[in-house]
């Protein structure tokens, strides 16, 4: 007897708060350009849609509610998408500023970030020449000297508050040490099954992007969770991208791209919009025989309430 046909989950994290506008024109940074980025990226096959907002005027990483709240409902609307709204914000952001927008807006899902450690892309700083925004170099040069603060009392306060609202997370691991934390909170009660797992690779300051080191990733969740009760994603950095997350697919995971991962499509070539990295990673799918899943296909498999009534 033939095995059902496994969907595979495809997220788009459309802009996020580490890369700066100079390191590419088509990052979207202006309510508009991530509306219609989400947009498109959902029409193009990502069930899952993760949002940070900026300042429209220079791009800056921005908790403002109201900024999300100039682009959030439509997308909602005129997509169907899973809405997954940060609780990283940036690390220069206060954790009551990185909940603001998700205490307003009681999400169907959030991204929680497991663990405290060294985030940082400074090293670009010297491949900068022009910069757009006169505050962008500081930002990216002063991550050397940053912790990206995420205490195990910041995580408990974060499932203690969103949880109560029906709100499940995706759990950004950076190495084996965030699925040992999230472990503990499985056994503190506060996090039930399915979980959500989206591991990282190729930040600097977590696990590196070599091909082992995704095996490890996954055999140590299975270890601690067993396989029936979670979805395992990855999300590459930089120009890792499409392999790492080709090859998750091919493990029986997940994947994640997104402008917030990679500014490129190909070696070279900056992708214009996040719905061309979306569709070169369904065509990849694709052409290895997995089906894509649609946005309430993704909210059976991670059991989610659903968007009815939210972003309004």
């Amino acid at each position: 007897m033939s095995k059902p046909t496994r969907k595979v989950i495809i997220s788009c994290a459309v802009t996020g708060a580490t890369h700066v506008p100079s390191m590419s024109e088509y990052l979207p940074i202006t309510p508009e350009q991530i509306r219609d980025n989400a947009i498109e990226a959902a029409e193009a096959g990502a069930a899952i849609i993760h949002l940070h907002a900026r300042n429209p005027e220079d791009g800056r990483p921005t908790p403002d509610p109201a900024v999300f709240g100039q682009f959030v409902p439509e997308i909602a609307r005129r997509t169907g998408a899973v809405i997954n709204i940060t609780t990283g914000g940036s690390t220069r952001m206060t954790l009551d500023e990185r909940l603001a927008y998700s205490r307003q807006a009681r999400p169907e899902m959030c991204s929680l970030n497991m663990g405290s450690m060294n985030f940082s892309i400074h090293p670009v700083a010297s491949k900068i020449s022009n910069w757009r925004y006169d505050w962008e170099q500081d930002f990216v040069q002063g991550m050397e000297g940053m912790i990206f603060k995420n205490s195990f009392e910041d995580i408990k306060r974060i499932l203690q508050e969103l949880s109560q609202h029906g709100t499940r997370f995706e759990f950004e691991c950076y190495d084996v040490g965030h699925l040992y934390n999230l472990a503990h909170f499985v056994e503190q009660g506060l996090v039930k099954p399915p979980f959500f797992i989206q591991a990282a690779f190729g930040i600097l300051g977590g696990i590196g992007p070599d091909p082992e080191n995704m095996t490890i990733m996954r055999n140590t969740a299975d270890r601690l969770f067993g396989r029936e009760n979670y979805q395992f994603s990855v999300l590459g950095a930089g120009r890792h991208q499409m392999a790492l997350v080709t090859m998750a697919a091919i493990m029986g995971g997940n994947v994640r791209v997104g402008l917030e991962d990679s500014v490129y499509l190909n070696k070279g070539t900056k992708a214009e919009n996040n719905a061309q990295q979306v569709r070169k990673i369904r065509r990849i799918l694709e052409e290895l025989s997995f089906e894509i899943a649609t946005p309430d296909e993704a909210r059976e498999m991670l059991e989610l309430k659903g968007s009815a009534g939210l972003y309004r």
